[in-house]
């Protein structure tokens, strides 16, 4: 029997609600297969607390050429942070002051780490060195207050081989976690002399004044960096860490006095 009219009208109304329906429902398929999110990436960055200023800056300025990508960064000791992967969504990449510190958190990493910036070490002392110290030999004298990194951390790692080429065997009054940590511990009166990158003296101010250590007796601390291979945004964090390296990256970390590493990376 043929339709009738109001049959066929009935039809139309219901394929074109059908039609209707379909094209939001297909721009959402669109929209999930072009791999979009809603809203920006957010990278966490896990990081020495030497960087804390230059890693601000970078920041800023990687989301100049990565609008969708903020970048989020929490300071600690270099072990500290390496610890910090074993725990439940830690983060996203690991920058730490040794290559070290990322051996001791190699499973949680994607294996691609960089070699991102390096410094050299200095004597922190109080304002206008009171006590008089002129170089490793004398953070030997009994009675100087002298802290340290621990032997467990990269600051103390490094301290120590500087201490191994200058043929000085130092009793220290302290250890601490990262160079912020042997810097304060100056700034506040609590120590007379201590071992730190150069980097991280302009944090202090006039609250510290620093005694250089020649280049026979220095030693480089070079910064490294990696994804980590379980964070959430891996292909992001690669793309980061790689941008590290670039020659914008490289010139915010001349600018806070870091140098470019040398040799492979």
């Amino acid at each position: 029997m043929p339709d009738s009219p109001r049959a066929r009208l009935t039809g139309a109304v219901g394929r074109a609600r059908a039609s209707a329906l379909l094209v939001p429902v297909l721009l959402l398929g669109l929209a999930a297969g072009c791999g979009g999110s809603s809203g920006p990436v957010t990278l966490t960055v896990l990081a020495s607390s030497s960087l804390t200023e230059v890693l601000g800056e970078m920041g800023t300025a990687y989301r100049q050429s990565h609008p969708d990508v903020r970048v989020r960064a929490e300071f600690g000791g270099s072990t500290e942070m390496a610890e910090r992967l074993s725990e439940r969504d830690p983060g996203d990449v690991l920058a730490t002051a040794d290559s070290a510190s990322l051996d001791q958190a190699d499973r949680y990493l994607d294996g691609h780490r960089r070699a991102i910036a390096a410094t050299a070490l200095t004597i922190a002392v109080g304002p206008g060195n009171p006590k008089r110290v002129r170089g490793l030999a004398d953070l030997e004298r009994r009675g100087l207050r002298v802290v340290a990194g621990a032997a467990s951390v990269p600051i103390g790692r490094y301290t120590r081989q500087a201490f191994a080429k200058a043929g000085v065997s130092v009793r220290t009054s302290a250890e601490e976690i990262s160079s912020r940590a042997v810097l304060d511990q100056i700034r506040i009166g609590d120590a007379d002399a201590g071992v730190v990158y150069v980097t991280d003296l302009r944090s202090a101010g006039v609250a510290v004044s620093s005694v250089p250590i020649p280049a026979d007796e220095n030693v480089t601390a070079t910064y490294s960096a990696a994804a980590v291979k379980d964070g959430p945004h891996l292909r992001d964090a690669e793309e980061f860490v790689a941008w590290l390296l670039t020659s914008e990256a490289q010139r915010l970390f001349n600018k806070y006095g870091f140098t470019t590493p040398t040799g492979p990376q």
